[in-house]
């Protein structure tokens, strides 16, 4: 991956952790990385900002159902359970990802914690309303145009409460520090790859105004959070801004 590129536009290529025919040791290895990096780049803060944004929108009810898309390894949650336990919310999140490694990650992680449970499926296999608030953390970077629409639609499908987006925002700024950092801290090619390349793939404001008006959603919102981060919320039908 170049240090130098063009960023005006969204990158299109393919992400490594895109080919499910690859994995193992090297896909673990690689997710374990990626909680240094979400570490480093502040990513949970988004998440949960978004979320206590529809959790306030739904009237702060007690009890609160998360489930999180494309999760990986789900290290960002971990600021969603301190900040329910501390506004004495009873939370319970579910985290899905495709992938088998990203599971058995998931499961390592949060093993002694009962609030948090791990399920291997895709997003479009969800049920209706399978949660209050489903959450996508450097999820949708992944998709563009109508398969961009298609997965947006199915996360709302699947929420009670509404949407929240933590993805990246695409700055020359924030892709040289991201491929800095990707090679002081790993020698990982998913990392080394991966890592600047969703930078590449993140989003300008300009982009999600189109993802707006594409979606129909007047009640969409979008905000930038340090470091480098969008923190989107889209409340479903019937929620009140």
């Amino acid at each position: 991956m170049s240090f130098f590129r063009a960023l005006s536009n969204r990158a299109q290529e393919d992400e490594l952790m895109d080919d499910f025919s690859m994995g193992g040791d090297e896909l673990r290895e690689a997710l374990r990385h990626l909680r240094r990096l979400n570490k480093i780049f502040a990513a949970p803060g988004p998440t949960k900002d978004g979320v206590e944004k529809l959790w306030t929108l739904a009237g702060c009810p007690g009890t609160l159902s998360i489930l999180d898309v494309g999760a990986g390894s789900g290290d960002v949650n971990s600021r969603l359970l301190r900040w329910a336990k501390h506004k004495g919310i009873q939370l319970n999140v579910t985290l899905v990802d495709m992938t088998r490694e990203a599971c058995e990650e998931a499961k390592l992680l949060f093993r002694h914690e009962p609030r948090v449970k791990v399920r291997q499926a895709d997003v479009r296999e969800l049920a209706d309303a399978s949660a209050d608030i489903v959450t996508g953390a450097q999820f949708i970077h992944h998709f563009e145009g109508e398969q961009l629409i298609d997965i947006i639609s199915h996360m709302l499908r699947a929420s009670r409460y509404g949407v929240v987006i933590n993805d990246i925002h695409r700055h020359r700024l924030s892709y040289s520090a991201v491929w800095v950092t990707t090679r002081l801290i790993s020698r990982n090619r998913y990392i080394r790859h991966d890592g600047p390349l969703s930078v590449a793939k993140g989003f300008k404001n300009t982009d999600w105004q189109q993802l707006k008006e594409k979606l129909g959603h007047d009640s969409m919102t979008y905000a930038w959070k340090p470091l480098f981060r969008y923190s989107v919320v889209i409340p479903a039908k019937g929620i009140s801004q």
